[in-house]
């Protein structure tokens, strides 16, 4: 930009200073170079005797900075008149500095915001604007000041009395020191300190751990706990410190702890009321101190009550709802509990499996049931419920035959002989299944690089079977092995109906990084069977997807416990997972293939009546689940 007809008094105040400094007249630029500049300058001298080259380096840090070390006077920049830069007496006062440089900066700025006058000494301001870029060194500094002030807060936060009050009540919460946080709650009460919701939770937290027998220490320690804990509470009340859900949750526990689960069912009430969601550890000690007291009535008022607050109950929580149940003689809320465990639960742990042992065992369950029953009823209920129950009540009469056992590959048991079913899965289900799982990868993965999968499948699927091609090469080997992965490939394209290829997903490094075996993995892509997922992806999402929405069988020894497949929750991927993994186990001759159960591992209820409970087992191929079979000895329609 070429210097507007103001800009010659611009240069003249450069050749004066120039002269004071240097001696001579300042060069102006070339035209081509030239930029208008405003009239706020930041002068600094830097001493000629020491290495400029480093000054250099660091020239733009020290402007932002407006610090200049070696010159203390010059390093606020404060206005200087502009006459007084013509006077005799200023120029001697830079004699001292002869042997420095000066180094001139200025801020661009539009020529149209230059006139003629803007360099002239104004009557009104008496001070001329060419000192020193006063306004953006002040921001600097006050930024700086700004800065250390952050500092200085944080660590003054770090050194309150409340602060370290919250690291040692954290670490007593972590080793259960109850009498250490009770000792720095009395200190801290007499010294003052303020103290914060979060203060209180971990004391309460303490107190109920103690009191309810957590901590397993003396009894000493859990009347200590329970005492202090509602003192504690108190203290908090009368502080006006608003309370949240853990904290109810404790005060729950502690009033349980004192015997009186009527409490704890008001307080969960009460957070109801104040806005805050209770949880299924809310309503714990409520549920379980009714059951443990055989109030069967007040842990069926908590259970529906927990049922209007959308909390679903677990397996301790239904396992006390049993128990009570089968100590009342209440066998109709028996059959509503078993069928419960059957939707939640589907495999039980061995304490409850005893229980329903004991149960089927008792003369109770001897004496419920019905002689007569409608057969065609209950086929139609079976049907409606797709399989594998009919909900309609005990069916048969006197004792039944207990006995824990298991069953055959067709899903024959070995006591009864009677053929488990396999229970379908809504197709709707299996819809809505893959469009949340999809909606979950987009928010996981680049949305851009699961959407173009997506399409990818659509143009080359569907598939009989999706293989996790890293899994299985990666099984009982260190390193990649291909060849293993070929031959599962070659055996589920002789399996298939159609001999189409599975598609193999594997991540985009392990294509590239392996050279050796590269014909066979371009045949595969020209083929249409093999995905490689993207670098930076997880490629669980994509071979999990492909085999939801083919509705096919995958291929994989991933248990799918990890924090992934949480996210899918417990209603329908564990079904999912039953009816649609493939695992594989190692022999002499290599890999087998280990084809889902023809039957559902799940509670299930005969048209005649008879119960087959599945035991929880680990995912060991070569230890057969145990089941508890239990049928009548008369079977009559």
């Amino acid at each position: 930009m070429r210097l507007a007809s103001t800009q010659p008094l611009f240069f003249s105040f450069f050749q004066s200073l120039h002269r004071t400094v240097y001696g001579r007249a300042f060069a102006p630029p070339k035209p081509n170079a030239v930029r208008s500049y405003n009239s706020f300058f930041v002068i600094r001298f830097i001493p000629t005797s020491l290495n400029l080259s480093s000054f250099e380096s660091k020239r733009k840090q020290r402007v932002m900075l407006r610090v200049n070390p070696f010159l203390p006077s010059f390093s606020m920049f404060n206005k200087i008149p502009f006459s007084l830069l013509y006077r005799s007496s200023f120029r001697r006062t830079l004699h001292p500095f002869v042997t420095c440089r000066c180094y001139i900066f200025a801020k661009p700025v539009s020529v149209s915001n230059v006139n003629a006058n803007f360099f002239a000494v104004d009557k009104k301001r008496n001070l001329s604007t060419v000192a020193t870029a006063k306004k953006s060194g002040l921001n600097a500094s006050n930024s700086s000041t700004n800065e250390m002030s952050n500092k200085e807060k944080k660590k003054a936060k770090r050194e309150s009395p409340e602060f370290l009050l919250k690291v040692k009540l954290d670490n007593c919460s972590k080793h259960g020191k109850l009498e250490e946080a009770l000792g720095l709650y009395d200190e801290s009460i007499s010294n003052g300190v303020s103290l914060t919701n979060h203060h209180y939770n971990m004391l309460l937290y303490l107190c109920a751990r103690e009191a309810s027998g957590d901590g397993g220490q003396l009894d000493e320690l859990k009347e200590l706990g329970l005492k202090r804990g509602f003192e504690i509470f108190q203290k908090m009340v009368g502080d006006k410190v608003s309370p949240n859900e853990a904290t109810f949750t404790s005060m729950a526990r502690l009033a349980v702890a004192r015997e009186d689960p009527d409490m704890a069912f008001e307080l969960v009430k009460q957070m109801k009321d104040l806005g805050i969601l209770p949880r299924l550890r809310s309503y714990g000690p409520a549920l379980l101190g009714f059951c443990e007291k055989g109030n069967a009535e007040k842990a069926y008022e908590v259970d529906a009550h927990m049922h209007e607050s959308g909390v679903m109950t677990e397996e301790p929580e239904l396992l006390a709802l049993l128990k009570v149940s089968i100590e009342t003689k209440n066998t109709e809320k028996v059959y509503e509990m078993l069928h419960r465990l059957r939707v939640t639960v589907r495999q039980v742990s061995e304490s409850t499996l005893q229980v329903v042992e004991d149960w089927f065992k008792s003369e109770d369950a001897a004496n419920v049931g019905s002689e007569k029953w409608d057969v065609k009823q209950i086929k139609e209920a079976v049907v409606g419920g797709g399989g594998g129950w009919h909900g309609l009540g005990w069916l048969g009469s006197g004792r039944w035959r207990v006995v824990r056992t298991t069953m055959t590959k067709n899903g024959v048991c070995h006591s009864c002989g009677e053929k488990l079913v396999c229970i379908d899965i809504d197709p709707k289900e299996t819809e809505n299944f893959a469009a949340k799982l999809a909606e979950l990868a987009c928010s996981k993965e680049a949305r851009a690089d699961f959407v173009r999968f997506q399409e990818w499948l659509q143009q080359h699927g569907p598939f009989d079977a999706v293989v996790d091609g890293a899994n299985v090469a990666l099984i009982n080997s260190v390193n990649f092995n291909l060849n293993q992965l070929k031959k599962v490939v070659n055996q589920l394209q002789q399996m298939s109906p159609s001999k189409r290829f599975p598609l193999v997903i594997l991540h985009q490094s392990r294509v590239a990084r392996d050279r050796n075996n590269g014909t066979w993995l371009e045949k595969w892509k020209k083929a249409g069977v093999l995905y490689a997922t993207p670098y930076g992806s997880n490629d669980d999402w994509y071979w999990l997807y492909a085999a939801v929405s083919c509705k096919c069988l995958v291929v994989t020894n991933d248990e799918m416990r990890d924090h992934l497949f949480q996210l899918l929750g417990n209603s329908f991927f564990p079904r999912w997972k039953e009816k649609h993994q493939v695992r594989l186990s190692t022999t002499r001759t290599g890999l087998v293939l280990n084809m889902p159960p023809p039957y559902s591992i799940v509670i299930q209820e005969s048209e005649s009546g008879s119960w087959h409970v599945p035991s929880i087992a680990d995912d060991d191929l070569s230890n057969p689940r145990q089941w508890l079979c239990a049928c009548r000895s008369k079977k009559t329609p």
